[in-house]
């Protein structure tokens, strides 16, 4: 990759963007930015478009699921082999496999459908305030930054290609148990291209952000938090209608149960206009440690 910043929306895209190798097989990159391991979103994103490359171009993604077997290295390209596992008159169903030294760092079953139309429902969108009415990256520094951790001020001051607006900061500078309910207006840093398979794996890159986290609320503690050890374990996605990138979404999350060392999460992604484009759920190792 030529590109040497990752912070807009083109810089996101063309590392989600794969190199063709032979049919079925994929080869993709990440950036090189100084992060230890590579970010789960990147290889959900990744795959779904290894998937969706072998799919008529008729069937767009309407669900997936992904296990996380080991870390990623940032430093190494990933290897994405696509097995065909079924073509039928309306659906497709493909499994991707994600390679890095010889072994399966992340697994995906995704199924693509022809569009139709059916009966429609949604529950409606949350009453947050709006994206323009939060701080933004120059407030948040200048409100919450000021004497907090170094972590936590290295992540917010991290050039990224998703904006993220959350209406409560809270849970990174307290110990208290919080209700493990979280809303955050997000955005990509420029225009995504008019694009089915583009958008769907940049949608399922920013999926990733934030839902971990909130299963941390009710303990008084954050990813942040240097007393627990935490990592996706897998992740699924259901995408319920058309959207595009230019404006804010809002994504809005809850965490109904932690145990074993999990925290269980899920999340609604809302266009600006209140309709509901896609749910998320995901287990996440939370770990204590010493």
């Amino acid at each position: 990759m030529a590109r040497s910043t990752f912070n807009s929306a083109d810089s996101l895209v063309e590392y989600l963007d794969l190199e063709t190798l032979e049919e079925n097989l994929f080869r993709g990159q990440s950036p090189q930015v100084g992060w230890q391991r590579i970010f789960g979103g990147q290889v959900i994103g990744q795959a779904l478009v290894a998937a969706q490359r072998t799919v008529a171009p008729d069937r767009g993604v309407h669900s997936l699921h992904g296990y996380f077997m080991r870390p990623g290295d940032p430093s190494t390209p990933i290897i994405y082999d696509v097995e065909r596992i079924r073509d039928g008159s309306s659906f497709s169903t493909r499994w991707v496999v994600a390679i890095q030294h010889g072994k399966a760092i992340f697994s995906l079953q995704a199924s693509f459908h022809k569009d139709e139309d059916g009966l429609e429902y949604q529950e409606g969108m949350p009453d947050v305030p709006a994206p323009e009415d939060l701080p933004g990256p120059d407030e948040i520094q200048a409100a919450f930054l000021e004497g907090a951790p170094e972590h936590i001020v290295k992540y917010w001051r991290t050039e990224r290609p998703i904006e993220v607006r959350p209406v409560i900061m809270e849970h990174y500078f307290t110990t208290k148990s919080l209700p493990p309910i979280q809303h955050a207006w997000v955005r990509t840093l420029g225009p995504v291209p008019d694009d089915r398979i583009v958008q769907a794996s940049v949608l399922a890159y920013l999926s990733d952000m934030l839902l971990l986290d909130t299963s941390l609320f009710s303990h008084g503690r954050s990813v942040f938090s240097k007393d627990i050890q935490a990592a996706s374990l897998d992740h699924a996605m259901w995408f319920h209608r058309r959207f595009d990138f230019s404006d804010w979404l809002l994504y809005t999350m809850d965490s109904p149960s932690t145990s074993g060392a999990r925290g269980f999460s899920r999340g609604s992604l809302y266009a600006r206009d209140g309709r509901l484009i896609a749910s998320v759920a995901q287990e996440g190792l939370i770990r204590e440690r010493d």
